[in-house]
């Protein structure tokens, strides 16, 4: 019998103010979870949000035992926690593992202050899609991953070479890339210099 498979973590949120069913759905195909088998991930954790609670527990008391006993994937899921969401991205990023989060900028900053790589899917059905283009500029930037719901596997892959070449956040002022993260919220705050 060999030894045991080390825990590795895939977090996924949705955030806590809009509904994305798309990416909870698309987390749970068999393509994105045979892909994180395929990385040898061992638990897929999501904060589905009140709404995607059905989508989850559809899936999850059909599925689940099939899940686990087929890919070696615990699956786990939540509506929202008061306190934050620190403590499952830090146990992703401990893991080895990685988020994958809405484009929403609170979520994205709380992964990057804890060092986490991170997967970032703009969600397509927000007006004025502002996600696109933060998820956009980071990705150009080299802190995360711009993913997309209709290739998640292959962003996985980005993200464990994203990894290895991990940007600190907050970016020094000696390394800001012209106008930075700043300046990319200044524009779609609609601030002027």
């Amino acid at each position: 019998m060999g030894e045991p498979q080390q825990k590795k973590i895939c977090f996924v949120t949705i955030g806590a103010t809009a509904a994305f069913d798309d990416l909870i759905m698309t987390v749970l195909t068999k393509d994105f979870l045979e892909a994180l088998n395929g990385l040898q991930y061992t638990e897929l954790r999501i904060q589905h949000g009140e709404e995607g609670k059905t989508i989850f527990k559809r899936f999850s008391d059909a599925r689940q035992a099939q899940v686990k006993d087929q890919l070696g994937i615990h699956l786990s899921g939540f509506d929202f926690r008061k306190d934050g969401l620190g403590e499952e991205m830090l146990a992703a990023r401990k893991s080895a593992g990685l988020v994958i989060s809405h484009a929403g900028s609170g979520s994205i900053l709380d992964a990057l202050r804890v060092g986490a790589a991170i997967v970032v899917v703009p969600n397509p059905k927000l007006l004025n899609n502002h996600q696109k283009e933060l998820a956009q500029e980071l990705s150009r930037q080299g802190y995360v991953v711009h993913g997309k719901l209709m290739d998640l596997p292959s962003a996985l892959l980005k993200a464990e070479e994203l990894r290895k070449q991990m940007r600190e956040w907050p970016p020094r002022p000696e390394e800001s890339t012209q106008r930075g993260l700043a300046g990319v919220m200044d524009d779609e705050m609609g601030w002027v210099d």
